[in-house]
């Protein structure tokens, strides 16, 4: 999760149609499982950590992200939260890259890395930015380096050494107002790279919240269209 998009939208955070319908998805497809260490790899604030942590048996968080000026220790729901610049090893039963492998020009060798830093077993949940063709000044913004499609997901998350369980693509019932919009409103040359993400009226963010929510229970069926590229996989 990038600061930068905590910074946009403050406390507020969790009510905002993208990320509250985001978490909801993220524990849709984690729906009978159920980790008692997480790994949080470029967690920016932990807001899935603390997500997680709140509303799921999850004991214990370790949020990596080289941005933190330095390591520390907190609590979420009475359960510990450790912030760290790097880990070594960790006994971690998931994984979450939750809008990472987009900002490093190695996707693969970052995804293995990780792989390499858990015991087998250990089920990844990773999500990207779905098409090349929906790309804008918000992607700019946020530094990425490409959007995926499902298929090219899977395939980093296989040459990574894991087994994907389940791909879906998020967000297919918004996406033709997204793809509309950005298609339109082409960042003019010239213009400085910024977010999108904003703070909605609260009908729009309503409505917007109501639609992710009618998409959720079949979200697992959608190979064919949405903004945010979902998989779950695990390591043999």
């Amino acid at each position: 999760m990038d600061l930068k998009e905590t910074d946009i939208l403050g406390p507020d955070i969790g009510q905002h149609w993208y990320y509250r319908s985001k978490a909801l998805a993220m524990r849709h497809l984690l729906k009978g499982i159920s980790p008692r260490t997480l790994l949080d790899v470029g967690a920016g604030s932990g807001f899935f950590s603390h997500h997680l942590l709140s509303h799921t048996e999850t004991a214990q968080a370790w949020c990596v992200d080289i941005s933190y000026p330095q390591d520390s220790d907190a609590t979420t729901a009475g359960k510990p939260v450790h912030y760290r610049r790097a880990i070594d090893t960790l006994d971690a039963d998931l994984v979450l890259l939750m809008d990472v492998l987009e900002h490093v020009d190695d996707d693969v060798g970052l995804l293995k890395g990780y792989v390499d830093k858990v015991p087998s077993g250990s089920r990844f949940l990773i999500t990207v930015p779905a098409f090349q063709f929906l790309w804008s000044g918000h992607d700019d913004f946020l530094e990425h380096k490409r959007r995926y499609t499902l298929r090219q997901l899977e395939d980093v998350v296989a040459q990574a050494g894991l087994q994907a369980q389940h791909g879906a693509y998020y967000f297919g019932l918004v996406f033709p107002i997204a793809a509309g919009l950005r298609l339109v409103q082409r960042r003019a040359r010239g213009e400085a790279p910024k977010s999108q993400l904003a703070r909605h009226h609260p009908l729009v963010n309503g409505v917007l919240k109501a639609l992710c929510t009618l998409e959720r229970p079949f979200m697992g069926a959608n190979r064919v269209a949405g903004l945010t590229v979902f998989c779950l996989a695990q390591k043999p």
